[in-house]
């Protein structure tokens, strides 16, 4: 609109020109942000693996989500105008109806997962008051943009930012595999008294290339009291040596250890019952007040 107030004899003809120039540079501008965000941090190998892991994620289904009551698709917007779909299960109460949430759980899945194969096994988070919020990952699923380490750490700083502006007073996180590695960053200096569960999470990134203060070992808060790191004996995923570093320093703060036997990786553990306690002692942890 200042535009108006050039001097007469040229405005217009300024106007038309510099008007769209001005649009130009903002979209230059935001053509650099999408550029940084979705720009490679561990090499040229990093968009290859991603494009593996999201390919063994395979496409969504709605038929997985049929019949689970109180689920509504949700989408959020990113700074750089992504757009990441996912589902929101409503608090409930005793009697089956949508109540007023007391908090929120963010769960962040592992790399080869989409949030329609799992949404279902939370809901006994919706009956015990909590919203709970399930994104696919930036480029998989339903989700838009590349699928770069980068960005989608970024996702998840402004998802809890968003989370923590809406009027919940308690907050939990479980973050599985990959999923661990994108919270610990996400929370670093900032869990406070939220409870937060690492599932089967290795130690370091960097032995892959990644630099070194992505390596989850290096986020882990300073106080870890709210936290539980849980290691199956039985993972060919992320091996239980390959979570030892991180195992170590999370008990000398102070975290909560449990190491199974016969776990494997989440979601594939071998008999149903081992994935109910698993899935009970989450839930145990992150429900203690």
């Amino acid at each position: 609109m200042s535009i108006r107030y050039f001097a007469p004899s040229k405005s217009r003809s300024f106007s038309l020109w510099f008007v769209p120039f001005l649009a130009f540079l903002s979209s230059c501008a935001s053509t650099a942000t999408d550029l940084q965000l979705e720009r490679s941090l561990c090499g040229f190998k990093e968009p290859i693996v991603f494009w593996l892991w999201s390919k063994a994620a395979g496409q969504p289904d709605a038929s997985r989500i049929s019949g689970i009551e109180h689920l509504e698709e949700i989408a959020f917007t990113t700074k750089d105008r992504r757009t990441l779909r996912g589902y929101k299960l409503k608090a409930r109460s005793t009697q089956h109806r949508t109540a007023t949430a007391k908090g929120y759980l963010l769960v962040a899945q592992g790399n080869a997962m989409l949030a329609d194969q799992i949404i279902g096994n939370f809901q006994e988070y919706a009956r015990a008051g909590y919203d709970v919020y399930l994104f696919d990952y930036r480029g998989y699923g339903r989700s838009e943009g590349k699928r770069r380490l980068r960005a989608i750490l970024s996702d998840y700083g402004e998802i809890i930012d968003h989370l923590d502006s809406l009027p919940y007073t308690s907050r939990i996180f479980y973050g599985m595999s990959f999923g661990g590695i994108v919270l610990l960053d996400a929370l670093q200096n900032r869990l406070g008294a939220a409870r937060l569960v690492i599932d089967s999470t290795p130690s370091r990134l960097s032995d892959h290339g990644c630099p070194e203060p992505l390596d989850p070992l290096n986020n882990l808060p300073q106080d870890a009291s709210h936290l539980l790191i849980l290691v199956g004996g039985q993972d060919r995923v992320v091996k239980p040596s390959m979570s030892r570093d991180l195992v170590k320093k999370a008990r000398q703060r102070g975290a909560m250890l449990i190491q199974h036997p016969e776990l494997a990786h989440p979601f594939m553990d071998k008999r149903h019952n081992l994935h109910q306690l698993r899935m009970q002692t989450i839930q145990t942890f992150l429900l203690e007040q």
